[in-house]
């Protein structure tokens, strides 16, 4: 009792730590879906924010996922793009999506971050996408790996389709398997003061301290698929902010800056995003939302109005940390639910393989039995022949005298036939001369 009591204090402990030191977010409606398990509440085709579009048939949008290209038939593409930009400097956008297909399926798909967004992309991929302002990421096979997510970067002044090498475009990357997962796929997007970094299923891709996007750009998604397609299913894009309050409402200009700076990096950056890939190190723990207010001295506080602000800066800031607790609370019923599905789903692998264990020991004790028969059946077999060979034995033992016997009178030649054809054709041979004697001596007769 006293170890589980122990075990119960530790694991709550370890959670109020990490409830602590959640971070500060906020969603941001206008740029989000699929956050509540459902895409649209309103039962209709349609995601609230974003537009859909796909070549040849629209995107099918269900219940809780949206499946920008289906299973069957190939050469499809799809496509969802935000409505509003994105008017913040520091967020975080959470992708959930799940790719299915056959054992050589292909398609990419690519999640953008674009100036021009629809306009400018469509429903286009890194490799037939023209001239472009902004970011993207691309998860396909590249390389004939199982799996890889790259990120690139252009100023608009690169036309990505007319490139003869995209693949060498690519500032940063990391090897993950996505294909036939049986389960959603996280990418997490990170822009912070200090870092970019991309994010899988809670562990570091790549980043860089040398990429900030500028606010003024919009969130989309776009799949490809190709002749044996696979199947891109999105279930929700999540995007959070440090502050709702704390847009960046710069001028037409500043605000669509182009990404030069970002662009002129990524051959610097390349080999640090290498050397950093998959290794899930770095600063990745930071809380870059923390607005936590310092301690002040109360004698410092003299005036009613001052201590009227201290007193609601601090219960908005605790009333911020609450609400973050309540997020990630809810997060951890989410991971909760997914880990009892998880174990449901093991448990019944477990159960299936456990029956055809159990029809397999049944089919080896048929094959056993089979085994002891065909042996009996082979004793059987010999003991019979053994009599007939011995009761073979024992008649031609018995009976050896007379068969030689009758094999012997049977086989003794007979010469009476022989005797009577000669003295016979002798007879014959004398009759024959007599009549020819008497006939040449008969007188003969003249005309």
């Amino acid at each position: 009792m006293r170890l589980f009591q122990s075990s119960t204090l530790a694991f709550g402990l370890a959670t109020t730590a990490k409830l602590v030191d959640a971070q500060a977010q906020f969603l941001v409606n206008e740029l989000s879906f699929g956050y509540t398990g459902r895409i649209n509440d309103r039962g209709q085709a349609t995601v609230p924010g974003f537009s859909i579009q796909g070549t040849p048939d629209v995107p099918e949008v269900l219940s809780n996922k949206v499946i920008l290209t289906p299973p069957h038939p190939g050469n499809t593409r799809g496509a969802i793009w935000a409505d509003q930009q994105n008017k913040y400097q520091t967020w975080v956008a959470d992708v959930d999506f799940r790719v299915n297909g056959p054992e050589r399926g292909s398609g990419n798909l690519n999640i953008w971050l674009a100036r021009r967004g629809n306009q400018e992309i469509g429903s286009s991929s890194v490799y037939t996408v023209n001239r472009f302002d902004g970011l993207a990421l691309v998860i396909d096979q590249h390389g004939g790996s199982g799996g890889m997510i790259r990120g690139f970067l252009n100023d608009g002044t690169t036309d990505f389709k007319a490139h003869t090498s995209v693949d060498s475009l690519a500032f940063g990357h990391c090897n993950y398997p996505y294909r036939n997962l049986g389960r959603p796929s996280q990418i997490k997007l990170r822009q912070t003061h200090q870092v970019f970094k991309v994010e899988v299923d809670g562990r570091l891709c790549f980043e860089s301290d040398k990429i900030t996007i500028p606010p003024g750009y919009y969130f989309g998604i776009t799949a490809a698929a190709g002749d044996n397609p696979d199947s891109f299913e999105i279930f929700k894009m999540v995007t959070m902010t440090e502050n709702l309050e704390a847009k960046h409402d710069a001028p037409p200009q500043q605000q669509g800056q182009p990404m030069q700076n970002q662009a002129q990096a990524q051959t610097s950056y390349g080999r640090k995003a290498n050397q950093n890939n998959g290794n899930g190190n770095g600063n990745g723990n930071a809380d870059p939302f923390d607005d936590s207010i310092p301690d002040a001295n109360a004698d410092a506080i003299t005036s009613s109005k001052a201590q009227f602000a201290d007193l609601h800066n601090r219960i908005q800031s605790t009333n911020h940390h609450l609400s973050s607790i309540f997020r990630q609370v809810a997060g951890l019923n989410n991971v909760g639910e997914k880990r009892h599905e998880e174990t449901s789903k093991a448990i019944n692998d477990v159960k299936q393989l456990l029956y055809k264990l159990d029809r397999l020991e049944s089919l080896q004790n048929e094959i056993t039995k089979l085994q002891r028969d065909l042996r009996d059946m082979r004793s059987d077999i010999n003991l019979k022949v053994k009599d007939s060979e011995h009761a073979v034995k024992s008649f031609i033992g018995t009976n050896h005298g007379n068969m030689l016997e009758h094999v012997a009178v049977q086989a003794a030649p007979r010469h009476g036939k022989l005797i009577f054809v000669i003295i016979g054709s002798q007879i014959l041979i004398v009759a024959a001369y007599i009549y020819y004697e008497r006939k040449k001596t008969l007188p003969k007769k003249y005309l």
